[in-house]
């Protein structure tokens, strides 16, 4: 694999503010116990993710940059999946607690629900 598959380009991300409210504004949502992750339909082909990882229910540093690493991890290993989706993901209390196997679970679920809600509608 090259190391440009493993990267996590600027395509690839909600960077502005007005993405993100767009995501919130009118979302399809999957919820676990680990992670509430909402999308809509995207202005291109490529999908992108938006991180709201907060500290009110993440204290550590260490755990929060934790989750960020596993859900782009999991982001990059699902993008055919995603693609034409603009996603953000939120941790839930305790999802810090949970281990990676779990986790990784976790957002596969969520992938392939939010793709096959918005592309059925």
């Amino acid at each position: 694999m090259r190391d440009s598959d493993n990267a996590f380009p600027e395509k690839n991300r909600l960077l502005a503010a007005s993405d993100y409210r767009k995501v919130f504004s009118r979302p399809v949502r999957s919820t676990d116990k680990y992670f509430t992750v909402l999308a809509t339909a995207g202005s291109s082909n490529e999908p992108r993710l938006g991180l709201a990882i907060s500290k009110k229910n993440t204290r550590l540093a260490t755990d929060r940059n934790r989750l960020k690493r596993i859900v782009r991890e999991s982001f990059r290993h699902h993008k055919e999946i995603v693609s034409g989706l603009d996603l953000v993901v939120m941790a839930k209390f305790g999802a810090a607690q949970a281990d990676n196997r779990k986790l990784f679970e976790s957002l596969s679920r969520h992938w392939k629900n939010l793709s096959n809600k918005l592309n059925d509608t």
